[in-house]
């Protein structure tokens, strides 16, 4: 089976949605790191406060086939390819992996026997 990890970068708000959604897609398990978007404009300052716009990169690895799956129902539910999200993902293939729940492995072997 060939493993992707796939990259989500939500707003801090959209996380657990964001979850919710790719879980239906036929995600199992994520990693949540929180950090700031920081472009390439000014931020706003407001009251002598710069407000910064926090995020929330999820970390998925899946199945190759499933990743896809994934993707496409966060790029839906989040518009990602528009130009009102602040949100991106993308799917970077994996050579090696070791650490997944067995578990997960087995939801994943049934996963894809049945998109077959």
């Amino acid at each position: 089976m060939k493993f992707t990890a796939l990259v989500a970068v939500v707003e801090d708000k959209d996380e657990e949605g964001a979850i919710a959604v790719a879980k239906e897609a036929g995600a199992g398990g994520v990693t949540i790191i929180h950090g700031k978007n920081i472009g390439l404009e000014e931020k706003k300052v407001f009251f002598g406060l710069t407000l910064e716009e926090n995020v929330s990169v999820l970390l998925f690895v899946l199945p190759r086939r499933v990743s896809m799956q994934v993707m496409k129902a966060l790029r839906l539910k989040f518009k990602l390819d528009s130009s009102e999200s602040s949100g991106m993902s993308f799917i970077i293939p994996l050579s090696h992996v070791a650490g997944l729940d067995t578990d997960e492995l087995h939801k994943f072997e049934e996963n894809i026997k049945t998109m077959l």
